[in-house]
């Protein structure tokens, strides 16, 4: 679990995030929402540690990332996954190789230690027979599952998710949604999600912290969020007539149909 105490995080003298306290629960897909500008970005990098507030509390399990030492920051950061938005893969290695790289840096395991990690990690994201392959020849989806398969390689307790969907279809970004969500529930992780895509709000949307000109506005789950009267959070998830039509739905048919809503609404439904 991590817990974020009231911290204000300021730059050249403008606040961006303004006394915000939240909670992001182990075993669960923890997504923060907002606007761009909002301060979600702010705060998800607040949270690894590239940014530090001038005030509050960031614990790991209890422990302030605030107060660590240099040592005991490095011993945290081998307990987190980082999934970057653009995948950040390095180009000049096959998918084998960079899932082996955070293990050849942070452990001292054998090679065949190594490869034996780096494989179940490709094959539990349904990559196996593309371990040879090279970025470029693969497609945006099976990049983006070969970094869920690195940022999971050194088994982190923590895992930081950078809008997973950005720049894939529909449909690719609903198995992105399922496969980090199945991960969460397998391995106990803590997973923070930052993201603009609102079909994994409805889909993965556990614990959701949506944030607002700096300030934590809202806090619930994808099937409160039908209920809200939060004018600026009904006004950032049900943006389109689709997600207007999909909230109507769930409103009539109850919280269970979350799953079917969006199927339903695009053949035809409108609320009779």
């Amino acid at each position: 679990m991590i817990e974020v105490d009231n911290i204000t995080k300021s730059f050249d003298g403008k606040t961006v995030l303004h006394d915000v306290s939240a909670v992001f629960e182990t075993g669960k897909t923890n997504l923060i929402i907002g606007q761009s500008g909002s301060g979600k970005t702010v705060l998800m990098k607040s949270l690894v540690g590239l940014v530090t507030p001038e005030k509050g509390r960031i614990l790991f399990d209890g422990r302030d990332i605030m107060t660590m030492d240099s040592g005991e920051k490095r011993h945290l950061h081998t307990e987190i996954g980082m999934l970057f938005q653009g995948s950040a893969l390095f180009d000049s290695e096959t998918v084998l190789g960079n899932v082996s790289f955070p293990l050849m840096m942070f452990t001292d395991h054998t090679k065949a230690e190594i490869r034996d990690r780096a494989m179940f990690c490709i094959e539990r994201v349904n990559l196996k027979g593309a371990e040879n392959k090279y970025p470029a020849e693969i497609s945006g989806g099976m990049q983006k599952r070969a970094a869920i398969a690195r940022a999971i390689a050194l088994n982190p307790k923590y895992l930081f998710c950078d809008e997973p969907n950005s720049g894939l279809d529909p449909r690719t970004s609903i198995l992105i949604d399922e496969l980090l969500s199945d991960i969460t529930h397998e391995y106990n992780i803590t997973t923070v999600i930052n993201t603009h895509d609102m079909n994994s709000v409805l889909g993965i949307g556990e614990n959701i912290i949506f944030i607002n000109k700096g300030y934590r506005e809202w806090v619930g789950n994808k099937e409160k969020i039908f209920a809200t009267t939060n004018e600026a959070l009904n006004d950032f998830v049900f943006a389109t007539d689709l997600f207007q039509e999909v909230k109507e739905y769930i409103l009539h048919h109850g919280h269970h149909a979350v799953g079917s809503a969006r199927r339903d609404v695009k053949k035809g439904y409108r609320g009779e």
